[in-house]
């Protein structure tokens, strides 16, 4: 019976789940002095992809990491989790300032793109399938590292966010900063956002990333004007016009906007839903190309 015990026991312990969120200090250039964690499961598929999941003002890495199931979706699909975080202006992303909304000149972007080429480098991840996603702030930032950095990233979703460039010049991106046109909604021309982002990165010719939009209509903090502005934004940069409305998917609340064939911009806006809008795990792995 002991041994019997015994074996059960050694069996247990090969099959658990040991990987666990590890804090990285070492990364490369960090000019804004913000944090890696990242989330490697046991089990790694050859070259993996990486998903970068950016947290809300207020929040912190840690606590994104719990936020979602993204973490048990690794683990069945071997990718692996990058969670920056930011300890700065109350813990929400730097989307104000022309470091981060210029590609290769500082800031919160670069900092998290250098996670990633930590991350490409040590685990031997697949350049080609780095993806972006985040909430709130998180989600504003996700914007922004799609302008800025198209080189890096294969696609991103937002949730509850703001276009590229909407704090452009603002002295603050937080919720208690004076300046809050942006967030109210600020509009401008599908053409006018556009060259927000082709400024951004001035002379880049290649492909730029697919993007998925979702936001509540609810939410009185990020106006859903936010998330059509966002929409008129990369409509212009994908040149995918909008097609159609889909309701009730991916449930009954959300009405979904497909734009061209659907496979390069995708609009998801939630009846009820406040802020912040949740996230669909099995919808966002398949727009990104990780699960069928």
């Amino acid at each position: 019976m002991l041994l019997r015990n015994l074996f059960g026991l050694a069996a247990a312990a090969t099959t658990c789940f040991c990987a666990s969120l590890q804090q990285v200090t070492n990364f490369g250039d960090n000019p804004t002095k913000i944090n890696m964690y990242i989330y490697v499961p046991d089990k790694l598929a050859a070259k993996p992809a990486v998903i970068v999941a950016l947290h809300g003002c207020g929040g912190t890495a840690t606590q994104w990491f719990s936020g979602t199931k993204l973490p048990s979706y690794a683990n069945s699909n071997g990718f692996i989790l990058v969670y920056p975080g930011t300890p700065n202006m109350s813990n929400c992303w730097d989307v104000n300032n022309a470091a981060s909304l210029t590609h290769g000149k500082g800031g919160d972007a670069q900092g998290i793109v250098n996670m990633v080429n930590y991350t490409i480098t040590k685990y031997g991840a697949d350049s080609a399938r780095i993806y972006i996603m985040g909430t709130s702030s998180g989600a504003m930032m996700t914007n922004v590292l799609a302008g800025s950095y198209p080189d890096v990233f294969e696609a991103g979703a937002a949730y509850s966010g703001t276009a590229h460039a909407c704090f452009a010049g603002s002295p603050s991106a937080t919720p208690f900063g004076a300046n809050q046109t942006c967030a109210q909604g600020l509009q401008h021309t599908p053409q006018e956002w556009g060259n927000f982002v082709r400024n951004s990165y001035s002379g880049y010719t290649g492909r730029r990333p697919r993007m998925q939009i979702v936001h509540g209509l609810a939410d009185t903090l990020v106006r859903p004007q936010c998330a059509a502005e966002a929409l008129k934004q990369w409509s212009n940069v994908l040149d995918v016009p909008f097609g159609r409305n889909v309701s009730g998917f991916p449930s009954a609340a959300y009405t979904q906007m497909v734009y061209g064939d659907g496979t390069k911009l995708l609009g998801f806006f939630g009846q009820g839903v406040g802020h912040t809008a949740p996230v669909n795990e099995q919808q966002l792995l398949k727009f990104f190309g990780i699960t069928s």
